[in-house]
């Protein structure tokens, strides 16, 4: 198994967490998520460090509007293909 698999998996049952309406759980999980997410990007180049600084900012603001399908996505869609171009192995 590859190294970014399981933050990939992790990503998707968060996503799946919140399409089910379990945000008080996929929360929580998300908080692991994004800290895993961080210890990789504290490595990374400038750049892509900005780049998650804007999808934070964007699956945050979905948190906030409590716009849990709209967050699932971005932790699904954007956050996995951005995880894979970033850090492919």
């Amino acid at each position: 198994m590859k190294p970014l698999e399981p933050l990939l998996a992790r990503a998707r049952a968060v996503a799946r967490l919140f399409r089910l309406g379990c945000d008080v759980e996929a929360a929580g999980v998300m908080v692991e998520l994004f800290e895993s997410v961080q210890a990789r990007v504290d490595t990374a180049p400038g750049a892509f460090q900005q780049d998650w600084a804007r999808l934070l900012g964007a699956m945050l603001a979905c948190q906030e509007a409590q716009d849990w399908l709209g967050l699932a996505d971005y932790l699904e869609y954007e956050l996995v293909d951005w995880l894979q171009e970033g850090f492919a192995d």
